[in-house]
């Protein structure tokens, strides 16, 4: 399935479009909402868990409330705390407040000034429910004195559906003392933009989206150029294999790479792309590189260059169906002019990653002569080089989109959510992928992948989108079976075949 990311102006009207045509009421919406965080809570943590609420005026406060009860109801031991930050409370707030106070033992205190707070019990804990998703200002005054007082604290924390102070979009200019930090945010339907940053994980810790019954009409109506990925909507990508294919069917790709010194870079992306499905691969490597590529990947075909070393001349393209260039290639001036051959010859899907990214960042005028939909895979460093630097993450992936939209390319922006910006002006983020993935050589396994998809004939868009989340997933697996720890690239390879596994929907743990 595809998944929006909305604004918050969108989630606004989406609420009111379900009060409005299901339709329910909003404190009956509310209640929705807070049954999943309230099952979320209870399938988490047991009823030896104290558990301390910061309560807000808005309805993200009712929200609060409304958990409050349902946890008190299951024999949790609850204390709310009222902060005063406004003499009024939302008339769904009111509600629930008035519910809970009719619960035998309920603990309501009300906060006016942060230096009555105190929580004896470091195993407390606490529930963010300050503010919503709605925010569009600093946090200042009772608010800011509160949250910074508990991030000083040991207590483990909760946020239901965004980390107070913290804004949907961008935070540019926001006060970061003034942030809830959370080690699980509870995101409601969908999660918000912010959540998918770097520099705001101090805040967002862990996080899940939970369902909470938004009506589906204008889930599906209300357009959004941003998406994060699902194994849902992946399966829908993944082309069948018919039982009369053969190698042929399965397209013939080329992969420039390995310089000396770097082969192994050539090596990883070879198996991965071979590991991905493709019918033939072809690696054009530096003629002392023939032996090494032919021993280490018996599967792959070889094509010599003339330098014994490094990439120097393009092969005849008419075999290929896809070319992927990059790994380990070295930035020699020879290489450069090889490049530019490539980028002004080529008429199959290319992918860019890598060496051939660096030396495309020296020669910026080589950039209006890539083919349309050129795939580039560019890392932080990479993409600085290339595009330009960018003090948020939110600055960055604004920079990606508009990049892609001018040039009319597919940029992949890695990282821990790896962004996928298409000409269109769309952004997918991906879901799957874990730290142990930070190692060297995965990101030529990733290039392997995505040129797999390419000459399997994938759309150019789905080929980077599939291949990311591919990557990611097979590199859960491959942790799962060892440890982020120990992690290297390799591991990454061996594990794509259970991530079309898991995929499709036929996993078998017990076999890793």
């Amino acid at each position: 399935m595809q998944m929006k990311i909305f604004t918050s102006a969108q989630v606004r009207k989406i609420d009111t479009y379900t009060i409005e045509n299901e339709p329910i009421e909003s404190i009956d919406l509310m209640e929705r909402a807070s049954v999943q965080i309230a099952s979320w809570i209870t399938e988490m943590f047991d009823n030896s868990h104290p558990f301390l609420f910061l309560i807000g005026p808005g309805n993200n406060g009712g929200d609060g409330l409304a958990v409050a009860r349902m946890l008190m109801e299951k024999n949790y031991l609850v204390e709310v705390l009222l902060v005063r930050i406004s003499d009024k409370l939302s008339a769904d707030a009111r509600t629930n407040l008035d519910r809970l106070r009719q619960i035998h033992g309920a603990k309501i205190l009300e906060l006016e000034e942060v230096s009555s707070m105190v929580v004896e019990d470091p195993g407390t804990i606490l529930v963010d429910a300050l503010f919503g998703s709605g925010l569009t200002r600093r946090v200042s005054g009772l608010a800011r004195d509160v949250i910074t007082c508990v991030n000083e604290w040991p207590n483990l924390r909760i946020a239901i559906d965004i980390p107070s102070g913290l804004f949907g979009e961008d935070n540019t200019g926001n006060d970061q003392d003034a942030i809830f930090q959370s080690d699980f945010t509870l995101a409601l339907q969908a999660p918000s933009l912010s959540l998918f940053f770097a520099e705001n994980q101090a805040y967002v810790g862990n996080w899940e989206v939970l369902p909470i019954g938004l009506h589906p009409i204008i889930l599906e109506e209300e357009e959004s150029s941003w998406h994060y990925l699902q194994a849902g909507y992946i399966r829908d990508l993944l082309k069948p294999r018919m039982r009369f294919a053969h190698k042929g069917t399965f397209g013939h790709c080329l992969l420039i790479a390995g310089c000396y010194g770097m082969m192994g870079a050539a090596i990883l992306a070879a198996r991965a792309c071979l590991r991905s499905g493709a019918g033939l691969v072809t690696g054009h490597v530096p003629r002392f590189g023939y032996k090494i590529l032919q021993t280490t990947v018996p599967e792959a075909l070889i094509s010599i260059d003339e330098s014994d070393i490094i990439f120097t001349a393009v092969p005849g393209l008419e075999p290929f169906s896809a070319v992927g260039i990059g790994p380990g290639l070295g930035c020699k001036p020879n290489t450069g002019r090889a490049i530019q051959e490539l980028i002004e010859s080529v008429k199959v899907p290319l992918v860019m990653d890598a060496d051939a990214l660096n030396m495309l960042s020296e020669h910026p005028e080589w950039i209006s002569l890539l083919p349309e939909d050129t795939i580039l895979t560019p890392h932080p460093r990479e993409f600085e080089r290339l595009v330009g630097k960018a003090e948020t993450g939110y600055a960055r992936v604004r920079m990606q989109i508009d990049f892609a939209i001018k040039h009319k390319v597919i940029v992949v922006l890695k990282g821990a959510h790896t962004s996928i910006a298409c000409p269109d002006g769309s952004c997918w983020f991906n879901t799957t992928g874990n730290p142990g993935m930070a190692t060297a050589g995965s990101g030529d396994v990733l290039t392997g992948i995505i040129l797999s998809l390419l000459g399997q004939g994938y759309l150019t868009r789905d080929a980077a989108i599939l291949g990311v989340y591919l990557h990611g997933l097979a590199g859960d697996l491959a942790s799962e079976a060892s440890s982020e720890e120990s992690l290297i690239a390799g591991d990454i390879i061996e594990s794509l075949g259970f991530a079309f596994q898991y995929i499709k929907g036929i996993y078998n743990e017990d076999h890793i």
